[in-house]
């Protein structure tokens, strides 16, 4: 709530100034964005389209039908654009030092769901950005991993599974290739059907990869100092870090017969304990005609082979204790080898140094070679990313460990809450790494100046589901982000359609000023839906904190509804007094009516003004909110152009994109 721009009299005047008054915006403001306007006009409408709610998200309805006994899904908000991770200084696959800028695709960080469907179909509700039109839909089944790109279609997202795999040469076995880039991507390639799925972020980009099939342990270097030996396990899909090697380079592999990691740099060859990162030997490499780049690779039957950008050669421990390579490719290939790696029917696989690699087969006894996939193969694959190492994952019969710790018929690989029966999987709004906001003006039903810093709460909710994928509880990870009001407003969500009796408990909520009563499962009293006040006081809400509301009983996602439900503010203590988002309902506590000193811009009670703009937006995305009396029409570019097309032009109007922010107008 700031100054409000209704000047009836001088007394109106005063009494605004006198309880409304905000520090003066930085005089360094001004300077900083010379000619660009900050205020909106009290005169000046925004035409905006009817029925236009100022909403950035949709709700998608995702089915899935999968007739197999069980299998994991993960659905990711699919984003064809690669995010820069800026400036990073490493060492190239040459051995020079450089300082580049590095992106990388950004798919996993979008995950918004996980479940499972044993037999039959699964169907969940989420929300996606409104710019979003596809999601990325991964399947698990016993580690056998795949994934499709689907679009959304009238809201609703329908998924077939149909194995399209060929059959396979060996029963008993089947094979993946594992890829590493140096940008922190780490994915796999069906060798098969030449299908990309994306795996994991990486710690750290990194010119290296090895699996220990045994322990399904995959281990690479980082590519910048200090080299840290990476471990990420097969089945949680999880990164952690073994040691600091203080040495990087671009070849390794792990061999099955001493359980140690095998690595090369230029004319040297180490080993290193995969447990400790200890190096335990060390020996020289005779007659590499060129260095740079490339792989090392273990036959079945134990023989080193080793690839560099001069081609490939097969390495033989001498009496003098070093390893005397002997080339097998007669010719300098066409291309630079990076990577290679043995499948399970002895093919050898190698990838070339593009920045859309290609796949190559080469023959170990005459050096023939033929393109598999990508580009340069003419089959129409193009993995459209570097490929700078890869290693084999075999999958044998008894690869899987189908261990249930918790009895409720999901393997512990898959769950993850492995020994609680009733938790299992997690559906998260917006996704898993990223903050949503809801941002408010509380002068309602008075016009405001249009900063949304009055009060603005940062989000994550995840609902946790069991082996069902049904809701059992909801955690709420939020912040008042921004507090530029003069009033001490609190903050609350209705859960619409939910009756209090169907909420088991609520903690973590932050209440002081003993204006709100509660039910004795921590529900707020006297509302026929479940209202849940977050904090009464935005000041005391500042630090990240958890709500927990447990369910009394499980319930879909379809009847819960999605996050951010109906969240709305109390103005100053005035418990009647409610700020929603446009078109949203007021909580049976909420009065319809205010007298208004001036002019009520919204006679129609649905919190968009007569002037076309509303007092609050609700933002899937974090949201940096605009300085003190800084529309957000002039913060941010495409605001009103979004707004005047319905929602339709600039759907991302709020990112960090090239011309979208005005940075200097804005805080946080």
């Amino acid at each position: 709530m700031k100054k409000s721009n209704i000047l009836i009299s001088l007394l109106v005047l005063i009494m605004v100034n006198s309880s409304c008054t905000r520090p003066e915006v930085e005089e360094s403001l001004d300077q900083e964005q010379e000619g660009i306007e900050t205020t909106v006009e009290d005169n000046t409408t925004l035409a905006i389209p009817a029925g236009f709610d100022f909403s950035t998200y949709r709700s998608v309805e995702i089915v899935i039908n999968d007739p197999s006994p069980y299998a994991k899904y993960d659905v990711y908000a699919y984003i064809t654009d690669s995010i820069s991770l800026g400036m990073q200084t490493y060492e190239d696959q040459s051995g020079q030092i450089v300082t580049r800028e590095v992106f990388r695709n950004d798919v996993i960080n979008k995950q918004i769901y996980s479940g499972a469907v044993r037999g039959g179909n699964l169907n969940q509700t989420v929300n996606v950005p409104k710019f979003c039109t596809q999601l990325y839909i991964r399947r698990n089944e016993n580690l056998n991993v795949s994934a499709e790109i689907v679009p959304i279609i009238d809201d609703k997202v329908d998924y077939l599974y149909i194995d399209r795999r060929p059959i396979r040469n060996s029963g008993t076995v089947t094979d993946y290739l594992y890829c590493v880039n140096g940008s922190g991507e780490h994915f796999q390639v069906d060798p098969l059907t030449g299908e990309l799925t994306y795996l994991s972020d990486m710690p750290m980009g990194s010119w290296t990869a090895a699996i220990d099939q045994e322990n399904l342990k995959m281990y690479s270097i980082g590519r910048s100092s200090p080299y840290p030996l990476m471990r990420y396990d097969i089945e949680t899909g999880e990164w952690d870090t073994v040691a600091n090697l203080g040495i990087g380079g671009p070849r390794l592999d792990y061999n099955d017969e001493d359980g140690l990691l095998y690595f090369s740099k230029d004319s040297t060859l180490y080993t290193f304990d995969p447990d400790t990162g200890e190096n335990l030997a060390t020996w020289d490499i005779i007659g590499i005609h060129n260095t740079q780049g490339g792989d090392l690779a273990f036959a079945e039957d134990g023989t080193l082979f080793l690839c560099s950008f001069s081609g490939l050669y097969r390495l033989d421990l001498d009496e003098n204790n070093d390893y005397q390579s002997t080339r097998i490719s007669a010719d300098n290939l066409p291309f630079q080898p990076t990577s290679m790696t043995f499948d399970s029917n002895q093919e050898l696989w190698l990838a070339n140094s593009s920045s859309s690699s290609d796949l190559i087969i080469m023959d170990t006894q005459t050096g023939g070679w033929e393109y598999r996939y990508g580009q340069n193969a003419g089959n129409g694959t193009d993995f459209g990313r570097t490929i700078n190492d890869l290693t084999t994952f075999r999958i044998f019969s008894d690869t899987v460990d189908d261990t249930d710790s918790d009895g409720d018929g999901i393997p512990d690989r898959d769950d993850t809450f492995p020994d609680d029966p009733d938790q299992a999987f997690e559906e998260y709004t917006p996704s898993r790494y990223g903050t949503g906001t809801v941002a408010f003006e509380d002068l309602w039903p008075s016009r405001g100046d249009y900063d949304f810093n009055d009060m603005a709460l940062s989000y994550q909710v995840t609902a946790i589901l069991n082996a069902q994928n049904l809701v059992v509880k909801l955690e709420i990870e939020c912040r008042v982000k921004a507090n530029s009001a003069g009033f001490n407003n609190g903050v609350g969500i209705e859960i619409e359609g939910v009756s209090p009796a169907q909420i088991e408990g609520v903690s973590g909520t932050v209440l002081t000023e003993n204006y709100i009563n509660l039910n004795a499962n921590g529900t707020e009293a006297n509302q026929g839906n479940a209202v849940i006040i977050l904090c009464d006081k935005a000041s005391n809400f500042t630090n990240l904190s958890t709500i927990t509301v447990d369910l009394t009983n499980p319930m879909t996602t379809q009847a819960l509804g999605v996050a951010p439900f109906n969240p709305f503010i109390i103005v100053n203590g005035q418990r009647e007094k409610e700020v929603h988002l446009p078109n949203g309902h007021k909580t049976d506590l909420a009065q319809d009516t205010f007298d208004v000193e001036g002019v009520n811009a919204d006679p129609d009670g649905n919190y968009i003004g007569d002037n076309g703009r509303p007092w609050a937006i609700s933002i899937i995305h974090d949201f940096k909110v605009p300085k003190e009396s800084v529309s957000i029409e002039n913060a941010y570019n495409y605001f009103t152009s979004w707004a005047l097309s319905g929602g339709v032009e600039y759907t991302d109007w709020y990112k960090d994109n090239p011309g979208y922010r005005n940075d200097g107008l804005l805080d946080n």
